[in-house]
């Protein structure tokens, strides 16, 4: 075979050598054979056959194939070491611009916790985004103590216990240059770079994958970067949490109380529930900076991934219309996105003898209807932006092991997503 293989899509059936296999090869040719049903993912499922064969670098060549085809070929063409060579039809520069924000958030996620500390993810992406556009960027950081001094006692809370210390990250696009310009969206990411849990400590095998659990720090960050490549004018802040939890002599402890900016004390509960405790200074940050919409992203609950599996995003958020808007964006990308129950009560589904809510419920998993009662908690924070707030919970944004549709690792989901809904 050549080294560049091409691939085409066809309705017809594969020659009766091939039997009834969806792929098929004739000289430097490989022909997917499209059936009844979702063409999206056969072909996905078609690009892990021709992966797992070797096949590196491919070129798309034919009439049949869509962009939203191409993009789920690519998706199950990549693998973990982000090693794969896709010619676009027709060179399509909207494809390649997806693929590049797409591959750097993969590279960011599929990174060892060693090398990805609190500090180099939020040095990383905004270096990223500033080398992007240099002249509409502007970024600082909290740093270790200086958290604590400026009061995001969440992120200091759970990063305390590492030797790296925890970061938030607030990064302005503002391509007016008007400082007073309305910040019409705020994009806040769970940025915890590697989850053991702390003293409620994950067992080894729930704890390999957990390099994973800053995937929505660089959802929300790659999703703005694909946004500003496509021209996005409009101001847009973004607050990534960034933390390791780790168990040492100064980490947090089961029944400690923090107490957050908004006056809100909070009894720690399950120190595997961190995600949502960073999220939370990262929504009060968002509502003090005025933003219109607010969008948080996160890998947060196992809870979701027992609803949804790893098809589907779960969605919440208390306001119709944004949810609304979220599904119809999700619907024009071809990504899976699937609305939970939320309501008010959610916020009490958590009570505390000790302070007004606990991070979670001293129950296995947090209890039944964990990821709403996840949401619930965040609701608390997330005030009441005149546009709605939205709480993604990230199912499909990694995958544990390599499947008929996936190859190990990030997977992406999401970020087409959500730089549609930033247009």
């Amino acid at each position: 075979m050549s080294k560049v293989m091409k691939v085409v899509l066809t309705h017809d059936s594969a020659a009766a050598h091939w039997g009834d296999a969806s792929v098929s090869f004739d000289g430097d040719t490989a022909s997917i054979h499209l059936s009844d049903g979702d063409h999206g993912r056969q072909v996905q499922a078609a690009a892990r056959k021709l992966s797992s064969q070797g096949i590196r670098s491919v070129r798309l060549c034919g009439d049949l194939w869509t962009a939203a085809l191409q993009w789920q070929f690519g998706g199950g063409f990549q693998t973990a070491k982000l090693d794969a060579e896709i010619q676009w039809l027709n060179e399509d520069a909207q494809l390649a611009r997806q693929w590049q924000s797409a591959t750097w958030l993969r590279e960011l996620v599929n990174m060892t916790p060693e090398d990805l500390s609190p500090e180099v993810l939020a040095d990383r992406v905004a270096e990223k985004l500033t080398e992007l556009a240099p002249d509409k960027v502007s970024s600082k950081q909290w740093v270790g103590e200086a958290l604590l001094a400026a009061g995001w006692v969440g992120i200091h809370g759970v990063g305390r216990g590492s030797e790296r210390p925890p970061v938030m990250l607030e990064l302005d696009y503002n391509p007016s240059g008007d400082a007073d310009a309305p910040v019409e969206v705020a994009l806040v990411g769970k940025g915890i770079t590697f989850d053991s849990g702390g003293y409620s400590i994950k067992p080894s095998a729930s704890m390999v994958a957990m390099k994973c659990d800053m995937g929505g720090a660089a959802t929300v960050a790659s999703a703005l970067h694909l946004a500003i490549a496509n021209g996005l004018d409009k101001r847009v802040k973004l607050f990534l949490c960034c933390a390791e939890n780790l168990i040492s002599g100064h980490a947090y402890k089961l029944g400690d109380i923090l107490t957050y900016k908004n006056g809100t004390s909070v009894e720690i509960v399950n120190t595997d529930a961190e995600g949502r405790l960073v999220l939370a200074d990262g929504l009060l940050a968002a509502n003090e900076a005025g933003a219109k919409r607010i969008i948080n992203a996160a890998t947060l609950t196992g809870a979701v991934m027992v609803a949804l599996g790893d098809d589907y995003n779960g969605l919440f958020g208390l306001h119709d219309g944004a949810c609304n808007d979220a599904l119809a964006a999700a619907a024009q990308v071809d990504e899976g996105l699937w609305r939970l129950p939320l309501a008010k009560f959610h916020q009490s589904k958590c009570p505390s003898a000790f302070a007004d809510t606990a991070n979670s419920r001293a129950q296995k998993g947090g209890g039944t209807g964990g990821a709403s009662n996840a949401a619930g908690f965040l609701s608390r924070f997330a005030g009441e932006p005149e546009n709605g707030w939205l709480h993604f919970d990230l199912a499909a944004c990694y995958a544990d092991s390599s499947n008929g549709m996936w190859s190990e690792g990030a997977t992406a989901v999401g970020m087409l997503t959500l730089a549609q809904l930033l247009k």
